[in-house]
């Protein structure tokens, strides 16, 4: 079994250095597509356009993000996948021969296992949920106009997405891609989400952080270590300043459970609620862009990092802040501006 996953390994490492010394000129193109498949670009782009365009697919959206980076991380604690950066430094498969030289960058050097991939799985997920809210939202538009056919609506849509998982070839797996689409499709026929209360959302959020805390402890006291991974992180990533806790599996489960937590805050909040039956384009428009730019700012803000147990806390809080912020704050704020606007009008 450690030959096959040694092959599969060494196939992967082999593929990146190729890659990487003959397509040079593409170097921006590979990291934009990691950029691309990043769950932070579903809280602080994909949910504030999406939930003030359409409110069910931007809650569907951080519904399947959420769920899908958490069974990642599940995933990732059974697995023990290695990260290239260390692996080729020390596996016993480069033993007779000079390992191939594998460039680094920031967002390479991550603290946490690297399988299954959670840009691969988690893109996976989060595309194929746009994708299919789109052509419903096509369908059903042309149920009532044009009769002609949506395959070459279907083709263009999916193109994209596609796209972008075809250039990761050497990072991600097909089973990956598969666990994304699965969590999607589970949440693209599951109705409760949009009518959850806080209790739910509460006892969700409970439920997740304490599985995954529990599982970490159990493993822990049968004497796995899961964090093994960040001392190898801090041994072979080429520059200390690449290695932050903010890519540590627990940042990624305080920021996730912080999403979830904030969302049902929004969505229960009493300036949702006097908020939400306005529909106006204007309304909707200036929601989005004001959604857009403040949490580019707020996005900006780095909790400090000389404690951890600091900084999880603040990485809860700020998460949990995003769509609260995105679901009740900023409407209530534009609906108040344009209302007193138009009084002035008068």
């Amino acid at each position: 079994m450690n030959a096959i996953m040694d092959a599969m390994q060494g196939f992967g490492v082999s593929t990146t250095h190729y890659l990487q010394t003959n397509y040079q000129d593409a170097q921006g193109l590979f990291l934009w597509v990691s950029w691309a498949a990043d769950l932070r670009n579903t809280f602080f782009i994909f949910f504030p356009l999406w939930f003030h365009l359409r409110s069910s697919v931007g809650i569907k959206l951080i519904w399947v993000a959420v769920i899908g980076d958490w069974l990642n991380l599940v995933f990732k604690w059974i697995l023990f996948g290695e990260r290239p950066y260390w692996w080729v430094h020390e596996a016993a498969h480069y033993a007779n021969t000079v390992p191939p030289h594998i460039e680094q960058y920031p967002m390479t050097c991550e603290t946490g296992p690297g399988s299954p991939s959670g840009h691969a799985m988690g893109a996976a997920g989060v595309y194929y949920t746009l994708v299919t809210s789109i052509l419903a939202i096509m369908t059903s538009k042309k149920k009532y106009g044009s009769k002609k056919s949506t395959n070459k609506d279907c083709t263009c849509l999916l193109s994209g997405p596609h796209l972008c998982q075809c250039c990761l070839p050497f990072s991600i797996q097909t089973f990956q891609w598969i666990l994304g689409m699965i969590v999607a499709e589970a949440f693209n026929k599951t109705q409760w989400i949009y009518n959850a209360s806080m209790k739910k959302y509460f006892y969700t959020t409970l439920f997740l952080t304490s599985f995954a805390v529990g599982f970490y402890l159990l493993l822990k006291a049968l004497g796995v270590d899961l964090l093994w991974t960040l001392e190898k992180a801090q041994k072979w990533c080429v520059k200390p300043e690449w290695v932050h806790l903010d890519s540590t599996p627990f940042a990624s489960l305080l920021r996730n459970m912080g999403t979830l937590f904030g969302l049902g805050l929004g969505l229960h909040s009493p300036l949702y609620t006097e908020t939400k039956k306005s529909s106006s384009t204007l309304v909707k428009a200036g929601c989005v862009i004001s959604s857009l730019v403040l949490l580019h700012l707020f996005d900006s803000f780095k909790p400090p990092t000389h404690t951890a147990a600091l900084f999880y806390l603040l990485s809860f809080c700020k998460s949990a802040t995003v769509p609260l912020v995105t679901v009740s704050i900023i409407p209530y704020c534009v609906n108040g501006a344009l209302s007193l606007q138009n009084k002035k009008g008068v």
